[in-house]
This record gives C-alpha cells, structure tokens and sequence, in this order.
C-alpha cells in the first residue's frame, strides 16, 4: 500500500512539471493568479449600399502571434434535411488571421461571401484559436432613412391644405458619406402612374428634404405612396412609405388654469405659459371676474382675441376649417362667460399684422372655482406656419 501511494505522488510531481501553455493559469509578475477579461468584437457594419463589413477582435487570453481561424454562421437547412433553419457554418467562409501586438485580430468579408442581399439578412463572424475565441452578429441594415412628415422639426399628419411640410431623407451607407443623389417618386393611389416629386433628383447636404402637400392629393384619394431611391456602384437602396392626408386639424392639444390675482391671471396661449394679467403677451386673462377677455397691455399693444359659443360635438371633431366656418358665421364678442352654454368657445387670436399672426382654435371649460378660478383645454395651430411658433 505504502508502495502505491508513493508511486501516485510520482506521478502527480511529474503532471505538475509539464509544461501545459493551453492550461496554464495567467499569473502576475507576483505569481498571483490574473483574472483576465471577455474578449469583444466591433464591426464597420453593412448596409444595403455596402460591398463588405470588417469585424475586429480585441482578444484576452490569445497570446501574440497566435492564429486564429474565421468563419461565418447562418441560418440554414441542415445538409441532413429537415424543415427548420440551423445557425450552420457557411461554406467556403473560412479565413485565418494573425492576432497583432494589440491584441486584436481582423476580418473583411463581402456580401457575396456572406450570402448577404436584403435588409434582416444577418451572419454570425466567429473566431476561433487556441487559446481565445470571440463572435459578432452583424446585420444588414437599411442605408436610406426616411421620417414622417416634418415641419420646422416636428411630426405631424399632413393635412388637406396647399402648405407644404418635408420628409428627411437621409442616406448613409456603411463605407463612408453619401454623395449620391436621392430619386423620390408619387403615386396618388395603388393603380396610379408614378411620377417625379418636385425636385427630384435631390443632392447636397443631408437630409434630403423633399415635399409633400396637401393639395397633392385628388379630392377623392386620400393615400399617397411614395418611394425613395439611392444608388452606390452597382447596388441601388429602395424605401416606401405611405401617406393618408387627413382633413385639416389643429395640430395641438393644451390645458391652462387662470386664477385670479397674481402672475398666473393670465395665459400666452402660444407656448402656454402662464402670466399675469397685465403682461404684453397675455392673450387671454380674467380680472376682477372669471369673464375671459384679452390681458390689458396685449390689448392695448393693438391686439385682439373675440369669441364665439360652440358645442362639445365640435370641439371632439377637431375640424379647423368647419371650426374656422363656424366663428365666421357666428357673433362673435370680445368676452367669454366660462359657466354660460356648453362652456365651449371657438375663438380668434390676431398677434400682429401677418396673415400667419392670426390664430384660430377651439376651448372647452373644464373646471370653474367660484370667484378664484376658470381652468380650460384648448387646441390651437391651424398652419404650418405656426408650429414656428407654438410651443
């Protein structure tokens, strides 16, 4: 027995001897085991105008030199059969690489090689050594952006008006900037002819900005499609989008309290702020009473705000131009009761002496406090224009 055990301390000495690099625990200069880190993988990327992605490595435990093998996965049928796709090695993807002084490794494939063509197509790049091992999905992504309709910044639903608001187009492809020019084309209707929007074909600095109109809509057609259209070398980038004009709406929605006294007795109706009722921008203001009148100074400066009674019905349509009919038609008055009626006004801002200083809306009481407050909601911003301005 003693025998036996002095053979199995032999051979543990002689194991511990051996020079293993491939398990060998790193240690620091003081002999103290080094914990290293997750190797990590960065990629240039690919889009649908790109010939080729580059995936480095940065690796933790590979040593200098060491040489790692590359290969790509996808998504496949089994060369066994079956029904469902498997994330399979792809033939004839394999590469070897040298890791560098900086520890990193790196790899170029084309969209060919990939078996990449269409937007959600993807691979998984694996590297894999001796000592060290990493992965990276990369995806095919789309090179052309398009927003909803802007204007001065801000989504908005195109409404049935002849104002103007923008889509921003942006193209960038993976390899470098853009300096292409950007096809857009119409069709008002599934069955209609595609035409040219004005301005095509657009170039210069991005975004593209291209047009969009109510009044590019048939009185009977309500959708518009729309195509965009980049091209880099030989591939060629295609976004849709689709458009449903809507009657024409106040574009924002507010809540204000008025409470008598104070800095908050009056309101600028624009950006909703709240002031008091001598301040130049106090567009409406209550004073002495709940009766809602223009602030005084505002009034003075040659402004105006007038008032007539509506119903709760037209205030949930949010129709500007039957609201805007409506005031028109109506008898209007510089005052509003808030516990008279229906408690809802169409009213009528004019701000200064353009055209686009005329603010029409629509206001419903909310809550009246006896002798202290009036609280309403309101909707506001029937141009383009004024989305410059309201806030």
């Amino acid at each position: 027995m003693k025998n036996i055990i002095t053979l199995i301390c032999a051979l543990v000495l002689i194991v511990s001897c051996t020079e293993q690099d491939y398990y060998e625990i790193p240690t620091d200069a003081n002999g103290d085991v080094l914990f290293t880190g997750i190797s990590s993988t960065t990629s240039t990327g690919i889009s649908t105008l790109d010939n080729s992605f580059t995936v480095t490595a940065t690796f933790a435990t590979a040593k200098v030199g060491d040489m790692m093998t590359v290969e790509l996965l996808k998504l496949q049928i089994p060369p066994s059969g079956g029904t469902t796709n498997q994330l399979l090695p792809l033939t004839g993807t394999q590469k070897q690489v040298t890791v560098g002084a900086d520890m990193k490794a790196t790899v170029t494939y084309t969209r060919t090689e990939a078996q990449m063509s269409k937007v959600g197509d993807y691979v998984t790049v694996v590297f894999a050594g001796k000592t060290d091992y990493a992965k990276k999905r990369v995806d095919m992504v789309p090179a052309t952006t398009v927003s909803k309709p802007k204007v001065t910044g801000k989504e908005i639903d195109v409404a049935r008006t002849a104002e103007t608001a923008f889509f921003n187009v942006t193209v960038a492809p993976k390899s470098g900037v853009y300096t292409g020019t950007l096809v857009a084309k119409r069709k008002n209707g599934l069955k209609a002819p595609w035409v040219d929007v004005t301005g095509t074909p657009f170039s210069g600095a991005q975004p593209f900005l291209v047009p969009i109109s109510g009044s590019d809509f048939a009185a009977s057609k309500d959708t518009m499609y729309y195509s965009f259209s980049a091209a880099l070398g030989s591939y060629t980038d295609e976004v849709a989008s689709t458009v449903i004009v809507r009657d024409p709406y106040f574009f924002l929605k507010k809540a204000a309290t008025l409470t008598l006294g104070g800095s908050s007795a009056g309101r600028n109706m624009l950006i909703n702020a709240a002031v008091a009722e001598t301040d130049l921008t106090a567009n409406i203001a209550i004073s002495g009473s709940l009766i809602l009148k223009g602030g005084s100074a505002w009034l003075a400066a040659g402004n105006k705000i007038e008032f007539v009674p509506s119903t709760l019905a037209m205030y949930e349509s949010n129709n500007s131009t039957n609201i805007i009919a409506a005031f028109n038609a109506g008898v209007s008055a510089t005052t509003a009761d808030p516990i008279v009626g229906a408690g809802v006004y169409i009213y009528k801002i004019v701000n200064g002496p353009a055209p686009t200083d005329v603010y029409y809306g629509i206001m419903k009481m909310t809550n009246v406090l006896p002798g202290t407050s009036v609280s309403f909601e309101y909707r506001i911003g029937d141009m383009y224009a004024h989305l410059s301005v309201i806030k």
